[in-house]
């Protein structure tokens, strides 16, 4: 994802790494030119801040040259003033190597260069500081000339040795990042020499023997100091080559990913498993280079990237100049860019300042803007987290006292090897040895499958009430149908509530609700249904008392009580689930409301039962008809109405009885008139037998009851029905 920018056409040099805040050095790039084809040359610096969402960078100091630059560098030297920021080198053409101070860069007071020098018989292209000694700068030229620094004298250089030949141009120097005395070159003809400054001589020379590998970069590994990687800018070897001294007749493993020439490398210092490179196919790729694979790629820009870099202070960033005049500042840890290109589109409408930008001085309308495909705005990081990141060490106690920690070693005087093995220790840790005891003996149980045992063997020895249920909650957990041995821990058990409920039922129920005398003068006879048109208003309203005193007076309170009365009884079966139970106590003390609530719970076949119960036990006026509603028995009620409610009969049948009942059920009623009613009521027999449609029925009835041989009477029946 990319972070900052900058437009120039320049070669870079980030501060070091114990220099805060973050600056980025840039000097006008040699053998460029931009757009004003201007040939000055500038050193500027700019504050690399991430706290500031924007692209730009802010710049701190600048400084006209004389020359233009091939390389630039920024060392530590002199960084022991508080004042001092360490200094940056540049390399020109005509072998100008110019010596900058960066604090009077960036306080513009006192003279920035310190130190000058024309040694180099050509372009200085190759600069690079010790890593040891931050006073020690070697610089590679034309004609195979290598040159040692002391920057504390500046005027007279030394060499690592005699020119190799054949003499050809320095493309890369670089010192070993493990040994402070070894030093390496690279050659475009791809032909790399490792120098030992102590001997004053090259100690090997690498080349590959295919004679396609045009040398473009060269980079030491971070921490095995015999390993280092060469770079090829020939289009027919795009490749990067990892070589080991140890066996320097061929490279260890290529990197094969660049279509075209690649241009530039860089090693993370923080993470060696992370090589940038740039080539000319466009393309910025970060390799793990143990694995051969390509964990980071940036998307394809439109001009080459001819150098990359990863910041020593912030290792998640690195820049990359491009031969467009861009500079550019990415991170490999990705992110989103709505904000980014929120704070874009805010600067670009802040500079017109909602003004016409002709000068009108009249509104802009608002931007119709084509509705396009829509794009993701988040940055993917790395394939692998970065070393910078992952746990170096960890340590955790394990099951059974055990301590397991981890972390890299390194024995003395060996090499790290490349691949980190992590060494995983395991300790045991005995603090207490009663509870190791008891730990390795829940283990055996465990791997034995003998918890059963285990827990009856804790409930045996347990000393305390409390313990004792915690064990034999825990075995009742591991048995079969542990709900029920559950319950009965609770000290709730079937077989002991029947021996309560049968024992309570034997000893018998006073009435809580005692019936009412019936009144002789109203009273329906037991076999016989009487039906009356008027409201029962007094019915009505005790049964609406009874069902006020079902009522519970704290509704955010939930009393159960388990006592040995009937409340207590019924309780009690609920617990267990035992709706039959419950409904038989509430029928023996008469509270019908309940016994029918909580049969409705128990299934259909209770609550048949339960309303047959209340039915041949609660007599009532309603009671008989209340009975045939519910338990849909119309033949009841034709068989045992009153006939002087006949009429209330048949509506009866009218609103409830099915379609295909009904005509049978008219015909018992019609029969009932008349053969039980006086003549008045045989009259009515026939209305019965029309509602029927039972022609031959109602002509019967007609004639018994109409004593006629008219002729006529009969027509007029007959069309009657025809109708």
């Amino acid at each position: 994802m990319k972070l900052k920018e900058i437009e120039r056409t320049a070669v870079q040099a980030w501060s070091p790494a114990n220099h805060h805040p973050i600056y980025l050095a840039t000097g006008t790039s040699a053998q460029q030119l931009d757009a004003s084809f201007s040939t000055n040359a500038t050193l500027e610096i700019f504050e690399v801040d991430f706290r500031d969402p924007s692209l730009d960078m802010k710049q701190k100091g600048t400084l006209p040259a004389s020359n233009r630059f091939h390389k630039l560098i920024w060392g530590n030297f002199g960084n022991g003033s508080p004042e001092s920021s360490g200094v940056i080198i540049g390399g020109g053409d005509n072998g100008v190597l110019t010596m900058y101070s960066v604090h009077h860069i960036l306080v513009s007071k006192s003279e920035p260069v310190i130190g000058q020098t024309e040694k180099h018989s050509g372009p200085v292209r190759a600069l690079d500081f010790n890593p040891f000694q931050s006073n020690l700068l070697a610089s590679g030229a034309n004609d195979s000339e290598i040159f040692i620094w002391d920057l504390n004298n500046f005027s007279v250089p030394m060499t690592p040795g005699a020119k190799s030949q054949p003499h050809e141009d320095i493309s890369v120097v670089s010192w070993n990042r493990q040994v402070q005395h070894i030093l390496s070159s690279a050659h475009p003809s791809g032909k790399a020499v490792v120098w030992d400054l102590r001997k004053n001589e090259p100690i090997i020379k690498v080349s590959d023997h295919s004679n396609r590998m045009h040398c473009s970069g060269m980079a030491w590994h971070p921490e095995v100091a015999t390993q280092l990687v060469l770079s090829s800018e020939d289009d027919r070897l795009p490749v990067i080559q990892i070589w080991d001294l140890r066996f320097a007749t061929s490279p260890l493993s290529q990197l094969e990913g660049h279509t075209r020439g690649v241009l530039s490398v860089s090693w993370c210092q923080a993470d060696p498993e992370l090589l940038l490179s740039s080539a000319k196919d466009n393309r910025i790729l970060c390799w793990n280079p143990s694995m051969g694979e390509v964990v980071y790629e940036l998307p394809i820009r439109s001009q080459w990237c001819f150098d990359v870099q990863w910041c020593p202070r912030n290792p998640s960033v690195f820049s990359a100049a491009t031969f467009d005049g861009w500079i550019n500042i990415y991170s490999v840890m990705g992110g989103n860019l709505e904000a980014q290109q929120k704070t874009q589109a805010d600067k670009i409408s802040s500079s017109f300042n909602n003004l016409d930008p002709f000068g009108t001085g009249q509104i802009l309308p608002p931007l119709q803007v084509p509705e396009q495909v829509a794009q993701t705005t988040l940055i993917p990081p790395l394939k692998k987290p970065p070393k910078w990141i992952r746990r170096p060490v960890g340590v955790s106690f394990a099951f059974g006292g055990k301590l397991i920690s981890f972390g890299l070693t390194k024995a003395p005087g060996q090499q790290v090897q490349q691949t980190y093995p992590h060494q995983v220790f395991i300790s045991q840790v005995t603090t207490e040895t009663e509870f190791l005891l008891r730990s390795r003996e829940l283990q055996m149980a465990l791997q034995s499958g003998s918890l059963l045992d285990y827990c009856q063997g804790k409930i045996q020895t347990a000393k305390l009430p409390f313990d004792e249920n915690l064990w034999n909650f825990l075995k009742v957990n591991l048995e079969q149908e542990s709900r029920t041995k559950l319950l009965k821990l609770l000290g709730y058990s079937k077989e002991d509530l029947q021996k309560k409920i049968a024992s309570c039922l034997s000893n018998g129920i006073p009435d809580k609700q005692p019936l009412p005398e019936a009144d002789e003068t109203n009273a329906a006879q037991p076999d016989q249904l009487l039906i009356n048109s008027s409201d029962d208003v007094a019915a009505v309203s005790s049964s609406s008392a009874f069902f006020d005193n079902l009522i519970p007076q704290n509704m955010n309170t939930l009393e159960i009580p388990v006592t040995e009365d009937t409340d207590g009884l019924i309780s009690q079966a609920l617990l267990l689930g035992n709706f039959e139970a419950a409904v038989e106590l509430c029928m023996r003390a008469e509270r019908f409301a309940d016994a029918i609530i909580l049969a409705i719970a128990g299934g259909e076949n209770l609550l048949k039962e339960t309303q047959k119960r209340y039915f041949a036990k609660h007599k009532t006026k309603l009671s008989l008809l209340l009975s045939s509603v519910v338990q849909q028995n119309w033949q009841d009620i034709v068989r045992t109405c009153d006939l002087q409610s006949w009429k209330e009969a048949l509506a009866i049948l009218l609103t409830y009885s099915k379609h295909e009942d009904y005509t049978h059920l008219c015909d018992m009623l019609g029969a009932r008139l008349e053969s039980e009613g006086d003549a008045a009521l045989s009259n009515d027999a026939c209305l019965c037998y029309i509602s029927s449609g039972n022609v031959e029925r109602l002509v019967e009835c007609w004639v018994k009851n109409h004593e006629t041989s008219s002729p006529l009477a009969l027509h007029s029946l007959q069309m009657n029905q025809g109708l």
